[in-house]
């Protein structure tokens, strides 16, 4: 089974990234899409994504956020043919443990824009940080110094792209949200962009193709 925002996602996300790196884009969304769709376990999915991304070496960047919309099109379609509190089990307690070192902290982010649909609330950066994230609390300080830099320059989502990716370029080689802070900052910036916006988001961009890519499936969660 396949969630209409992942659907959406995967196709916005290739139309983006191959406007800057040539690739099939037609045959690689419908491998993409026929791992998505699967009704197998989600670590034979998982292999199965893996398998696809081998073969097309051209988008290996996107790999790991295409894990993350793996795992979200699991707890928003795959679950409805699982047991009610499969989430519970400890079959899935050694998926989570096998997995640990996949995926990007898009993840998160994707949650939570779930949400925000769900509950008809408009993102926005703080409410992402303090009542998602929970970063201010003491419980959670591993999310805090995660999202140190983000939490520091907090104030960029009321200025350019071109003041976010000077920031951006300038983090360093080992922040865990180095690759994904121009894209989150830039969608948070503005969650709606038109045309033109789009353009200057581009024009800035750190990693064309991938945060263009990024955004584009931000933009994607982001709607009805």
């Amino acid at each position: 089974m396949i969630d209409q925002h992942i659907e959406n996602a995967i196709s916005a996300a290739l139309q983006a990234y191959t406007a800057y790196t040539p690739i099939n884009v037609n045959q690689l969304t419908e491998r993409l899409t026929t791992v998505f769709t699967a009704d197998d376990e989600f670590l034979d999915k998982a292999n199965a994504l893996d398998n696809v991304f081998n073969d097309f070496p051209q988008a290996e960047h996107l790999r790991e956020v295409f894990f993350d919309l793996l795992m979200v099109n699991f707890f928003s379609a795959d679950i409805n043919r699982l047991e009610e509190d499969y989430l519970d089990t400890p079959e899935w307690a050694a998926i989570e443990e096998e997995t640990l070192e996949r995926g990007t902290e898009l993840l998160n982010l994707l949650l939570y824009l779930n949400e925000c649909r769900d509950e008809g609330i408009e993102p926005s950066l703080e409410d992402y940080l303090t009542e998602f994230l929970l970063v201010d609390d003491d419980e959670f300080q591993d999310e805090h110094q995660i999202y140190e830099p983000i939490i520091a320059n907090q104030i960029l989502v009321e200025s350019s792209p071109e003041e976010i990716q000077k920031v951006a370029v300038k983090l360093s080689e080992d922040a865990e949200l180095k690759d994904l802070f121009y894209p989150i900052m830039s969608f948070f910036q503005n969650t709606k962009p038109g045309n033109s916006d789009k353009e200057e988001i581009a024009q800035f961009a750190v990693e064309k193709g991938f945060d263009m890519a990024v955004i584009a499936i931000l933009e994607a969660f982001n709607q009805d």
